[in-house]
């Protein structure tokens, strides 16, 4: 099934996201490797596609797992999760539509 992970980064997360990036990357380059990734990115602060200095809002992930329990595991083991970046995490079943 599908999960949604809906991602509220902390205040000034820019430099916390920088440094942690490379792994959170890492980890969403192997569910799509696995064919587990539908979507992924950041919600810029501006509306901007690159927001520069103002950095992001939070994050929005959306990929194949077993069950709910399995998609929370993978949310709280984010790298971005250990950085601080995420001030709040909502793991969510979802129904695509479209297209």
């Amino acid at each position: 099934m599908l999960y949604a992970i809906i991602s509220q980064d902390v205040e000034n997360s820019l430099e916390k996201r920088k440094g942690a990036r490379p792994d959170h990357i890492a980890r969403l380059n192997k569910l799509q490797d696995q064919g587990r990734l539908i979507l992924a990115g950041p919600h810029p602060s501006i509306d901007v596609s690159d927001p520069g200095e103002a950095g992001f809002s939070g994050s929005l992930i959306v990929a194949k797992f077993d069950d709910l329990k399995q998609a929370r595991e993978w949310a709280e083991a984010d790298p971005y999760v250990n950085a601080g970046v995420y001030s709040s995490v909502v793991v969510k079943p979802f129904n695509k539509v479209l297209p």
